[in-house]
């Protein structure tokens, strides 16, 4: 007999056999990287504005344009020396030019209104003290005292915008609070099915959104995010 062939026959039948005692536990260990879990891990945390735009809008009425600028000239005076006595810088606070509209010259409506020019000024703060600003709109009734009704924050088209810019600021602790959140709920998921949590398979950080956190106080913001994350199960 020719030995060469009968040990490599031998070496073919020891490679077939222990070949045949790993498939099955080959076929089991890649069947359970099909056993995974998808679990969702929330944070929310509430924090305060860090920046206001604050419109301050008021109109004046008059028969003659000369009288309308001289209205608007003192009413921006004593609207910018209110601001300044809350702490507001010149740096902070924007003067538009007026929008003035001529009703005798309006196709619509009749000639016989009470004024002929009405001329709606815009005051802006834009400012990173927060503070100051909502003190300032407390004492707005200083200014109904000198004859200036202001409606900033009261209409549609110029409301009072809070911000918040610092979300780098508490990204990495909130990302990490949610994917702590989510690995409890894998584990107890885990724990129910009489299974043991493996490694991470996929993640998903997820959008942060900020939205206020009621309309009574648009200052105070909600921040929150919804991370995802897919963990393998062992048995």
């Amino acid at each position: 007999m020719d030995k060469g062939k009968f040990y490599s026959g031998l070496f073919i039948m020891v490679g077939l056999v222990v070949l045949g005692m790993m498939m099955p536990r080959a076929v089991e260990k890649y069947r359970s990287y099909d056993r995974t879990v998808n679990v969702k891990g929330l944070c929310e945390k509430e924090v305060k504005a860090d920046k206001v735009i604050w419109p301050v809008v008021y109109r004046v009425m008059a028969n003659d344009i000369q009288s309308v600028y001289d209205q608007t000239d003192g009413n921006n005076a004593a609207i910018i020396a209110f601001l300044k006595s809350g702490g507001i810088s010149d740096s902070e606070i924007t003067v538009s030019v007026p929008e003035i509209s001529d009703k005798y010259a309006s196709e619509y409506g009749s000639n016989d209104r009470t004024f002929r020019y009405i001329a709606k000024n815009v005051i802006t703060v834009c400012t990173s003290d927060v503070d100051e600003v909502l003190a300032l709109m407390s004492r707005q009734s200083e200014l109904l005292k000198k004859g200036i009704v202001t409606a900033g924050g009261n209409q549609w088209e110029n409301p009072v915008e809070f911000k918040y810019e610092g979300l780098n600021g508490i990204k990495p602790e909130m990302i990490e609070e949610a994917t702590r959140n989510a690995r409890e709920a894998a584990q107890k998921f885990a724990k129910d099915s009489d299974s043991r949590l493996g490694k991470i398979k996929t993640a998903n950080q997820g959008t942060f959104t900020i939205e206020n956190r009621d309309s009574n106080t648009p200052y105070i913001k909600k921040v929150r995010v919804v991370t995802s994350v897919t963990y393998y199960l062992k048995n």
